[in-house]
């Protein structure tokens, strides 16, 4: 199938199509159901049976983004089975249940109501005994919708923590090693508290190279990072002048053995617990590339794990995509390129944006000398930065429209406020909460 008598707004439909169909092959309740089915009494996970006539109770819990779907879709599978539940959901994104709870909770900055839900989890996992199966939801977010911080620390310290984390530009691998040595259901807690019940967990992942002790933290795996770890994070970004107090005395007390690790490989509770990852960041690449296939287009999946500078990403993107318009290289025209994982944005300014919509406006300036090109890069999750767009679209012509518009982009750039920048050019991408949450796509079609 060919392209021909395109336009820049067809273009974009293209692309919007592109992006959708990733999403929904990320669906978390179809991932589920993909990977959980009960035979009679039988529920089989993974090819791993569990005969649920050797439980007395089974329960649910569990935290992120995408927990809503996840719940609806285990209650689907289990029914009345499910003795109890409690999974920490984002503000808005919700599902009707009839057995699980759902508690809304504060994203990327975890709040009270967190905290409220975190004890809830806590309380039914501790209740837990060798006859009750737990099942454990876990996606995108769950690091700040579970927060129950340790002895010494306070909700108000990791928020504070979690804050400064996010603005010096550290990857989710380094603020999630923080995450799990404050807090008491993080870096394997969750699996200490239930032991000797069986715990499966059940994971949508939004991490690179889906490390299962990144992804919300870990709660059911071991942990291998340190204290030690956690102080050579603090000094790489120099904040340690910003990081709370009783967060560095904890992690110094912890570094000098004042305080025991998170749970390491080998112990006992780890030999009851199954992880399985449900969905992930390549599921919706490789579905997302079917379709720029089937419209007709030559296309390359980049990568599905990178990771680095916004600006310095979007700049490797236009030059690859440059080579593809000037050498027909590494694709013929029409080409897609494709790619996932999660940026990191320096905060320079006092604007207001996201990595995807930084991302859109780096490459609108990398390309702004180059014809039929359009870009988009959005959140999976739907949300991107504080802010209510999933990510933004530009083509070669947004530089000129913002400069005609009397806005300057690299300035815009600069003080970090993309979002005001597309809002006013009216191309924001919103998708409002999409209830999954696998990192981010990138999509560059080249004419």
């Amino acid at each position: 199938m060919g392209i021909t008598l395109l336009n820049n707004s067809l273009i974009c439909q293209h692309a919007v199509t592109i992006f959708q169909a990733g999403l929904q092959a990320v669906a978390p309740g179809a991932a589920i159901k993909k990977h959980c089915c009960l035979k009679e009494e039988i529920l089989s996970v993974d090819q791993q049976d569990y005969d649920l006539r050797q439980f007395d109770r089974i329960f649910v819990v569990g935290g992120g983004k995408a927990g809503a779907p996840m719940a609806k879709a285990i209650e689907e599978v289990l029914g009345d089975r499910i003795s109890a539940g409690v999974v920490t959901v984002k503000y808005d994104h919700l599902e009707k249940l009839n057995i699980i709870k759902l508690q809304e909770a504060g994203h990327p900055i975890p709040d009270h109501n967190g905290y409220l839900g975190a004890l809830e989890i806590l309380q039914l996992a501790s209740s837990a005994d060798d006859k009750t199966l737990v099942i454990c939801l876990i996606s995108g977010g769950g690091s700040a919708l579970m927060p129950m911080p340790v002895s010494g620390v306070t909700l108000g310290d990791k928020q504070t923590a979690t804050q400064v984390l996010l603005d010096c530009g550290a990857t989710i691998h380094e603020i999630n090693t923080i995450r799990k040595h404050l807090s008491v259901i993080k870096g394997g807690g969750l699996a200490r508290v239930v032991y000797p019940a069986t715990l499966i967990t059940l994971i949508l992942s939004d991490v690179v190279g889906n490390d299962l002790d990144i992804i919300a933290s870990g709660p059911s795996v071991p942990d291998p990072t340190t204290f030690a770890a956690c102080k050579a994070i603090f000094t790489k970004y120099a904040i340690e002048n910003e990081i709370p107090l009783n967060v560095i005395r904890y992690v110094d007390s912890g570094v000098v053995g004042d305080i025991p690790e998170t749970p390491k490989m080998g112990l006992p509770f780890f030999k009851k617990v199954q992880n399985i990852i449900v969905a992930d960041n390549s599921a919706a690449l490789l579905t997302a590339k079917e379709k720029a296939d089937e419209l007709g287009y030559n296309s390359l999946l980049l990568s599905s794990m990178t990771e680095g500078d916004t600006c310095n990403v979007a700049a490797s993107h236009i030059a690859i995509a440059r080579q593809i318009q000037s050498a027909s290289y590494p694709l013929q025209r029409p080409a897609c390129l494709l790619s996932g994982g999660e940026t990191t944005v320096r905060i320079k300014g006092e604007g207001k944006g996201g990595r995807n919509q930084e991302f859109v406006l780096a490459a609108a300036l990398n390309m702004s000398d180059m014809k039929n090109i359009t870009v988009l890069s959005a959140g999976t999750d739907g949300t991107d930065g504080p802010t209510d767009a999933a990510g933004a679209v530009a083509d070669d012509t947004t530089v000129q429209r913002s400069l005609e518009a009397g806005m300057d982009p690299q300035q815009f750039l600069d003080n970090n406020d993309s979002y005001n920048f597309f809002d006013r050019l009216n191309d924001l991408y919103k998708t409002g909460p999409t209830n999954t949450n696998v990192m981010d796509l990138r999509i560059i079609l080249i004419l």
